[in-house]
């Protein structure tokens, strides 16, 4: 099947969406685009679809495919979490169309019929141009119609404070989830709270893992309760364990009931280990692959921009399964060593296992004792029965030897990222 590069986007309004087997699962509503810098159009996102008993949910973009009568899922799994649309969003049928416009730069009045979005060669989808009705031509027996480029039109933004809040997003989206901590540290607490609620979901995740612990639990509370359970399933399950350890018992049991099981239960895992023990500071995603997967295969598993460098510093191998608690350790293959082995290499002719794991219970200061004595930014979590539940990375140990109130801002003169002096 053709998949087209542009798309005009009043005619998706009622589309029926398909699954992967043939089954309707909804129709479009809507199409949600992100707002980006005023000199960039803005980036789609995704569709609304409207399910049975009339919930409206987000069907990302890279998840669909468009074609001439219908929308159909590349998977079979939906996300049922009710649609709401941040500050850093346009519903493009619901807030474009029939938008007064004027065309520059000879400042034409217009009214918007529809607009079009192209994809790149990375499969990213932005607005791109805009169909208008000329207002000017009056005396015309036939309605008007011309295509125009995006940045031709001026006023498809309303000026007002969520556009506000999507300039400063903007403005922002560079910075490293550490440095845009730092900058929401700097904002009032009810603007702190309007910013982080219009970031994406999974670079909330990142940016509360950078926060201090009063400041992520005052961001997580403002949210309503299924936004929170799913933004605590984009962070690592360590980071969500540790935030969740902020909060009263009710509100740990309610989030994690609310979040996907296979999300849960790894953050409750890690929940029930004691505090300043590796056990509650390890990760439990580190990469694991079994001992017949090759050399090559585990270059391309950690060259993935996902993981952090630590995290991808070595492949641990075990016997199956393969999500922790795994089947027996085997040991671990570092990425100095995979770089010098042929690509069809197996791993488990390549794996290091005269290291000693850690234990679940060991307390910070042997684990760091050991990690500084090896020289290691990674090591390996294994239970009673040589299974292996996770892995403390250096920067696991660097949190818990840092004073507590290190990720505060030092007081002084305030900050305001965006360059407004407030008058």
């Amino acid at each position: 099947m053709q998949t087209a590069t542009r798309v005009y986007l009043a005619r998706l309004n009622g589309l029926p969406v398909f699954d992967p087997n043939g089954d309707q699962v909804g129709r479009v509503r809507d199409v949600v685009a992100r707002l980006r810098t005023s000199s960039r159009p803005p980036q789609v996102v995704g569709v609304v679809a409207e399910v049975p008993v009339r919930r409206r949910i987000f069907l990302p973009i890279s998840r669909i495919e468009i074609t001439a009568d219908a929308v159909v899922l590349g998977t079979g799994s939906l996300n049922l979490r009710r649609f709401e649309k941040r500050a850093s969003e346009l519903l493009v049928l619901h807030d474009l169309l029939r938008r007064p416009v004027t065309i520059a730069p000879e400042g034409r009045h217009a009214v918007v019929v529809d607009v079009a979005m192209d994809a790149n060669r990375l499969g990213e989808w932005t607005m791109s141009r805009v169909a208008v009705r000329d207002q000017t031509i009056r005396l015309a027996r036939r309605i008007h119609l011309e295509q125009v480029d995006w940045d031709e039109v001026r006023g498809l933004i309303a000026q007002s404070g969520a556009h506000a809040t999507a300039t400063m997003l903007a403005m922002l989206e560079k910075m490293r989830p550490a440095d845009l901590a730092n900058a929401l540290q700097d904002l009032p607490d009810a603007r702190r709270n309007e910013v982080a609620a219009a970031l994406d979901d999974e670079r909330l995740a990142d940016v509360l893992g950078e926060l201090p612990e009063h400041d992520q639990v005052e961001i997580v509370s403002a949210l309503d309760r299924e936004r929170a359970a799913h933004i605590l399933e984009e962070m690592d399950p360590d980071d969500a364990a540790d935030l969740l350890a902020e909060l009263p018992p009710t509100e740990q049991e309610e989030l994690l009931d609310l979040m996907e099981p296979n999300e849960a239960d790894p953050v409750r895992q890690l929940m029930a280990y004691g505090e300043g023990t590796a056990g509650s500071v390890m990760t439990s995603e580190p990469v694991i692959m079994p001992p017949d997967a090759t050399v090559a295969e585990a270059l391309a598993r950690i060259r993935e921009p996902e993981l952090s460098p630590a995290v991808a510093a070595q492949v641990f191998v075990t016997r199956g399964p393969m999500a922790t608690p795994t089947g027996k350790y085997l040991g671990v293959a570092f990425f100095q060593r995979l770089l010098r082995e042929p690509p069809s290499r197996i791993l488990g002719g390549v794996v290091d296992n005269d290291i000693t794991p850690l234990h679940p219970d060991m307390v910070m200061s042997e684990v760091t004792r050991r990690m500084a004595t090896y020289d290691l930014v990674a090591m390996p979590v294994v239970d009673e029965q040589q299974r292996l539940v996770g892995a403390v990375t250096v920067d696991d140990v660097l949190d818990h030897s840092l004073p507590e109130d290190w990720r505060e801002r030092e007081p002084g003169p305030a900050r305001n990222p965006t360059g407004d002096n407030g008058a």
